[in-house]
């Protein structure tokens, strides 16, 4: 008889944190869990910031999946469908045809993605931060808008060039900002074209605040080191329209950027749409404690699973609440997961997940942090500590911890580079110049040249 397979849907915090523990407390007798993502790694998106200013290669902020998850099975393809009444999922891998792939578990964890507004032109110029690729992409940006400032003849582009606006006053949205206009003070010693002065960074909240994870006190202590850097603070605003870079905001400002970074919230991947598991009226997975999905009524779906910000698990410390989308609870999340599923396929009974968030910690550019962790307020330099030494302690494996801090060490010690590799996003543009069209020949004229070699 085959033992059990347990298909995991999505390789983020839930999904390879879960796959890990589960290849660990189940041998291959006990069970087949199989991994399936587009991709072949997870990303650590609180590092994104740090990758995108290059303080961390990069590859360093991701976890080849192959390499973590030795011991199960990976497909690199994407789930279009999932029925769970028939246990099956259909996969769509890179290449070739779609296929079925029978389960007796599954843990559903696509994660989430940007959650954007029907604003003119923003899918247009938008750009996020949600992967690795978005944020090698907003370092190229930001770089080649300062050559583009330091050379051109008209004054409007060159204003235009060094306007950089963020929407969105959360962690993402905050650090990335922070860590940009680190990357732009440094590389501006190198433009004497250009005034620092002229540069400006707008950050657009819709609330009157940002950073609520760490408190109103922390928050604003945030606002107030942001405005003293020259960053204009636009609260309790909107963006109504960046139609060909026009930026208008709902405070009746408008003026021209050439650079518009959205991280104003996410939302459940739309994956589950394609499913037919019960999603809550924000469209998350419904779940019980025991990250179990279940129906609206309570009624427990056997063999389905989800956790992380896909879906909606009821927070036991604070009755009548969910669990916040945080890594800080995905993670925790996909351990309780992962051994429940475990006591299941033995016979036994899950257990339910039961975590306070504890608060959290964010870098303001180098040196410079805040934090609010049980109760405790941190800021300036220890804060920033903090933050880079919690997170390097939650990245999956030693190899990758042990390159992260050597990235640090080397920033430390050496100028940080400034140099933007725009080539990456179009790699055979010039090698498409110098070669000439060559029309194809006929396929009769093809058999003829074969046959007479």
């Amino acid at each position: 008889m085959n033992p059990p397979r347990i298909v995991v849907v999505g390789a983020g915090h839930v999904g390879l944190y879960a796959a890990l523990r589960l290849s660990k407390k189940l041998n291959r007798n006990h069970a087949e869990v199989v991994v399936i993502d587009p991709v072949p790694h997870m990303t650590y998106q609180p590092f994104l910031p740090e990758a995108a200013a290059g303080s961390i290669s990069p590859r360093h902020a991701v976890v080849p999946l192959r390499r973590e998850l030795k011991k199960c099975r990976i497909v690199s393809g994407e789930v279009t469908k999932v029925e769970h009444a028939r246990k099956t999922v259909t996969i769509q891998p890179i290449d070739g045809p779609s296929y079925e792939l029978a389960y007796d578990h599954i843990i559903v964890a696509p994660g989430s993605v940007s959650r954007t507004l029907p604003i003119p032109g923003l899918s247009d110029i938008g750009i996020g931060l949600k992967t690795i690729g978005e944020a090698i992409y907003l370092r190229n940006h930001i770089l080649d808008r300062l050559d583009v400032a330091a050379v051109t003849p008209d004054p409007e582009v060159r204003k235009a060039s060094l306007n950089f606006v963020f929407v969105g006053g959360g962690f993402a949205g905050i650090e990335a900002l922070a860590e940009m206009q680190d990357v732009v003070a440094d590389a501006l010693k190198y433009y004497p074209e250009l005034d620092p002065k002229e540069v400006h960074f707008i950050l657009v909240e819709a609330t009157n605040r940002i950073l609520p994870e760490v408190g109103p006190e922390m928050g604003a202590y945030a606002a107030r080191q942001l405005a003293a850097r020259g960053v204009d603070l636009r609260l309790d605003t909107f963006l109504n329209s960046c139609v060909d870079g026009l930026i208008e905001l709902s405070d009746g400002d408008s003026f021209r950027a050439e650079t518009l970074v959205w991280t104003a919230g996410v939302k459940p991947s739309p994956m589950l749409q394609q499913t037919d598991l019960p999603l809550g009226p924000r469209g998350h997975v419904n779940c019980l404690p025991t990250l179990q999905v279940a129906t609206l009524e309570g009624e427990v779906l056997e063999g389905a699973w989800s956790a992380g910000d896909c879906a909606q698990v009821p927070d036991l410390t604070n009755p009548g609440g969910w669990c916040s989308p945080s890594a800080q609870h995905a993670v925790r999340q996909a351990k309780v997961l992962a051994d429940n599923i475990a006591q299941v396929v033995r016979g036994g009974a899950p257990a339910e997940y039961r975590h306070k968030h504890v608060g959290g910690v964010a870098g303001l550019g180098i040196n410079k942090g805040v934090a609010h962790v049980y109760g405790i307020k941190v800021k300036g330099y220890p804060a920033w500590l903090m933050h880079r030494f919690y997170h390097v302690s939650r990245i999956p494996s030693f190899n990758r911890k042990v390159r992260v801090l050597a990235d640090w060490v080397l920033a430390f010690v050496l100028k940080r580079e400034t140099v933007a590799l725009g080539q990456l996003h179009r790699p055979r543009e010039e090698f498409l110049e110098v070669t000439p069209p060559v029309a194809p020949k006929p396929k009769a004229e093809e058999k003829v040249a074969s046959g007479s070699r």
